[in-house]
C-alpha cells in the first residue's frame, strides 16, 4: 500500500485552500491528502467555479482520479471570508502543522508539502509562531534543521532563518555552521543522491569582510569552519563575497549555495524562479517541502491565484519518497 503525501492547506483567508483544489487535476503513484476544512473546501470551490468532489480519505490505498480530491477535516474555529485574516482560526492553522508532523513521524506518511501560512495573525493570537521550518524542527527534536530553497537551476541553503538583521552576526557560530554544513551536504548526497556535492559559500559582509577591513567573521569564524571541510576532501569553497557569487561563471558548476542569511540568499533565488521556487526542509526525519510564496490574501477566491510552486513542492516531495 503506498503511504500518503499529506498536504497543509495554511491559512484559510489566503489562497492554500485554492491552489489545493489544483492537486485534483493530478494523477499520481500514491494518495495526496490536503488537510482542510471540508465546508471551506466547498465553498471555495464554489467561489473559484471549480468542479471537484472531495473524498474523506481513510486510508485508501491508490491516488484519485481526476476531478477528485482526498481531504482529512480539520474543523474550523469561525467562518472564514476569503482574504480577512482573524486570529481565531490561528489554531486551526496549527492542528494542520501538528497532524501533518505526527502522521510523518509516525511513519503513516512518506511526508507533507506545505501551503503558506501567515506568522503574524498566529502570533495575534498568543501562539508563539516563526515559521513552518522552526515548528517541524521542535516536533521532531531535532537540534538543527535547514532552509534550503530551489529552482530547477538553483540551490539555496541558509546559515540562519527567520532573525533580525541585527541578530544575525552573533548567531553565525562554529558550532551552528558545522551544524548546518553537516546538513546540507548529508542531505545533498542521501535525498538529492549527489555524490560530491559542490557548495559555495557567501561571506557575511560584503566583499567577504575585505580581509577583514569590512568585518572579520569571514576571518576569526567562517573560514576556519570551511578549511576543515575542504581538508576532509567536502568539495565546498572559502567565503566569497556574495555579489559576484551569484552570477552564471560562479554558479555553472554549482550543486548548492550557503548564504548566510535569508535576505542575501533568497531574492536571487526568487528573482530568477518566483512561482516555481520550493523550499525544503533538510534534517528533518521526514520529507517536508514548500511553497516559497505567502498568503497573497487580496488573490484569495479570486481565480488568480498560480498554483505551480505548490505543483512543484509536490512534485518534488514524491520525487525525494520514490528515493
Amino acid at each position: 500500500m503506498a503511504r500518503p503525501l499529506y498536504i497543509t492547506s495554511g491559512e484559510p483567508a489566503g489562497i492554500g485552500p485554492d491552489i489545493c483544489l489544483s492537486l485534483a487535476e493530478r494523477l499520481d503513484q500514491r494518495p495526496l491528502v490536503v488537510l482542510v476544512d471540508q465546508d471551506l473546501m466547498r465553498q471555495r470551490a464554489q467561489q473559484l467555479g471549480i468542479e471537484v468532489e472531495l473524498i474523506e480519505y481513510h486510508g485508501q490505498p491508490n491516488s484519485c482520479e481526476k476531478g477528485q480530491l482526498y481531504i482529512e477535516h480539520v474543523a474550523l474555529h469561525v467562518p472564514v471570508i476569503a482574504g480577512e485574516l482573524n486570529f481565531q482560526n490561528a489554531a486551526y492553522v496549527i492542528e494542520q502543522l501538528r497532524r501533518s508532523a505526527e502522521y510523518a513521524m509516525t511513519g503513516k506518511s512518506v511526508g507533507v508539502a506545505t501551503a503558506p501560512v501567515q506568522k503574524s495573525v498566529i502570533n495575534d493570537a498568543g501562539i508563539a509562531f516563526s515559521g513552518h521550518t522552526e515548528f517541524y524542527q521542535e516536533f521532531a527534536g531535532v537540534a538543527r534543521v535547514v532552509m534550503m530553497l530551489a529552482t530547477k537551476t538553483l540551490r539555496v541553503a541558509l546559515a540562519t532563518t527567520h532573525l533580525p538583521l541585527r541578530a544575525v552576526a552573533d548567531a553565525i557560530t562554529a558550532e551552528r555552521l558545522h551544524q548546518v554544513i553537516d546538513i546540507l551536504v548529508h542531505d545533498l548526497k542521501t535525498k538529492f543522491k549527489i555524490a560530491q556535492p559542490r557548495i559555495l559559500v557567501c561571506g557575511l559582509n560584503p566583499h567577504a569582510g575585505e580581509d577583514g577591513y569590512l568585518g572579520r567573521e569571514e576571518i576569526e569564524v567562517i573560514n576556519p569552519v570551511l578549511e576543515c571541510y575542504r581538508h576532509n576532501g567536502v568539495n565546498m569553497s572559502l567565503c566569497l563575497p556574495a555579489d559576484t557569487l551569484f552570477t552564471p561563471e560562479h554558479l555553472k558548476d554549482a550543486d548548492a549555495v550557503l548564504a548566510m542569511y535569508h535576505d542575501q540568499g533568497l531574492p536571487v533565488l526568487k528573482s530568477q524562479g518566483f512561482g516555481e521556487a520550493i523550499n525544503i526542509t533538510l534534517g528533518l526525519p521526514f520529507i517536508r517541502t514548500s511553497v516559497d510564496h505567502g498568503t497573497a490574501l487580496s488573490l484569495a477566491g479570486t481565480g488568480l491565484a498560480k498554483s505551480s510552486s505548490l505543483q512543484v513542492a509536490v512534485d518534488l516531495a514524491l520525487d525525494l519518497a520514490r528515493q
